[in-house]
């Protein structure tokens, strides 16, 4: 199964694509990021470094996961909100069945 996820990431106007592909309901096989963003283009270099990846794992209360982590140390310095490793996570999910894919919104507004 395949499942992609686009996000715009807020008023920085960043946008990223991501694409994970995975065969067995499990093990996450690929995953293709790019990004308008510097910070997201380095992790992207970074992610198949992680492959395969197991899903479960990935999604266990019981410990870190590997892409999250690897999102942590690569964008230090980035925007602590930014809203990519979460849509990333997201697409993980989908990609294994272990979630439906079914868009994530945040509005925000400020009131005076």
């Amino acid at each position: 199964m395949k499942a992609n996820v686009d996000v715009e990431a807020g008023v920085c106007g960043f946008r990223t694509h991501g694409e994970f592909t995975c065969d067995d309901g499990q093990s996450i096989s690929s995953c293709e990021v790019n990004s308008d963003c510097e910070k997201i283009s380095l992790l992207a270099k970074a992610i198949p470094s992680l492959m395969p990846l197991d899903a479960y794992e990935e999604i266990s209360p019981a410990a870190d996961g590997k892409l999250l982590s690897l999102c942590r140390e690569t964008l230090k310095g980035c925007c602590s909100g930014c809203a990519v490793p979460v849509g990333l996570f997201k697409g993980l999910q989908v990609a294994a069945g272990l979630a439906l894919p079914k868009d994530v919104s945040i509005h925000i507004a400020k009131e005076s």
